[in-house]
């Protein structure tokens, strides 16, 4: 990776900050981008302190002209780029008919549109490189997750995008990955919208049972380096799922109904 230059968005914290962490030890420039500026500092002085060369750019993905401002300062610094990954998301938790379409609105503009812009913008840097494009999703782009409709939709959306765009660039050298790290620890439930819109604050499940951002990271790196196609984490909640639900999805809705229930102050039960 020396002398690459990779994109991460949703950099500041949680997997997209463990990503650039893994990036950077193997040579690569990296840019992480996110919404607050504060975090954004903290992170890049965190990289930078370890040795690796780094620089950061305010972005809300949700917007156009931020997207495109991303792009437009990586290449005025560094020419190339060889890496997109498209991480920044938000999550939700809120039964469908208790939920304010403002909610489902923000999801999709942050996950889904992201994803797109960020993607547009990069497309003809990273067709020069024959580069990569990872899309950051979740079990929830494969099975629909009661109580997360508008996540599940985002990351569907998502899935539904990259894998078209891999065909598309079937003959163009472009890599295109999806990644679905399943549960981890992150904090990504903190600030999952309610129905009203307002943040939930804490989270319903026990973060230390589930996998570390950093070895999710570590994973998605060695994937994206083999050039894969698609990755899923966790055996479980993960590949068995995915796999499941291919056959039995009736069966895995009733499974993923249980299992969501069971959570503390549950939006379904």
């Amino acid at each position: 990776m020396k002398g690459k230059v990779v994109i991460i968005t949703g950099g500041s914290s949680g997997i997209g900050l463990a990503i650039a962490h893994e990036f950077g030890k193997r040579g690569a420039y990296v840019v992480i981008a996110a919404r607050n500026q504060e975090n954004l500092d903290r992170a890049l002085s965190d990289l930078q302190w370890q040795g690796i060369g780094a620089m950061a750019v305010q972005a809300d993905v949700s917007r156009e002209e931020d997207c495109k401002n991303l792009i437009d300062k990586t290449i005025a610094a560094k020419g190339r780029i060889d890496v997109l990954v498209n991480n920044a998301g938000i999550s939700m938790r809120a039964a469908f008919k208790n939920t304010d379409l403002k909610v489902i609105k923000s999801l999709m503009d942050i996950n889904f549109w992201g994803t797109v812009y960020c993607t547009k913008f990069a497309l003809p840097w990273l067709l020069e490189t024959k580069g990569s494009v990872i899309g950051i999703i979740s079990i929830a782009g494969y099975v629909g997750l009661p109580g997360r409709t508008g996540y599940s939709a985002s990351k569907f959306a998502v899935r539904g995008f990259l894998e078209t765009l891999r065909c598309e660039n079937f003959k163009t050298g472009l890599h295109v990955m999806v990644a679905a790290p399943g549960f981890t620890a992150t904090n990504i439930r903190q600030s999952a919208l309610m129905g009203d819109g307002s943040k939930q604050g804490t989270t319903p499940r026990d973060e230390g049972k589930m996998m570390p951002a950093e070895v999710a990271a570590r994973k998605i790196v060695k994937a994206a380096l083999k050039r894969k196609n698609e990755l899923v984490l966790t055996f479980i909640e993960g590949k068995f799922t995915v796999f499941l639900n291919r056959f039995f999805p009736g069966y895995v809705s009733r499974l993923a109904y249980s299992h969501m229930a069971k959570e503390p102050d549950a939006p379904i039960k």
